[in-house]
């Protein structure tokens, strides 16, 4: 039992740098470096620069992985800043991160059920 208290506790203690240094949402499609730098955990303003300078290059990044492609982007970094890395502003679109996925049904208009008979 002490073992298992011990063991919540640690990984509350891992978790909790984490809850404290959440990053702000930013559109990395149109944030200048100070803002990036600003605004995501562990990006500072040398990575910034090299955001800009990618998205400069090669246009807007598609997808919140496509960050991996900028030097000094590794996965630790960007899975802690993922829920606040925008593709669009809030306004117009919602952020790639959260985009739910497309639904199986069909997207035709269904008929409307028929009324049950009436009984006497």
């Amino acid at each position: 039992m002490h073992r298992k208290l011990a063991a919540i506790a640690l990984l509350l203690g891992l978790a909790a740098p984490g809850l404290l240094l959440a990053a702000t949402p930013v559109n990395v499609n149109r944030a200048d470096a100070a803002t990036l730098a600003q605004s995501l955990d562990g990006i500072g303003p040398a990575k910034a620069d090299a955001i800009v300078a990618w998205r400069t290059a090669n246009g807007p990044f598609k997808s919140v992985d496509d960050l991996r492609q900028v030097k000094g982007i590794g996965e630790a970094t960007l899975e802690r800043n993922r829920s606040a890395i925008l593709l669009a502003d809030r306004a117009g679109t919602a952020p790639a991160a959260a985009k739910p996925a497309k639904s199986a049904q069909s997207t035709k208009p269904t008929k409307p059920a028929k009324p049950a008979p009436k009984h006497p």
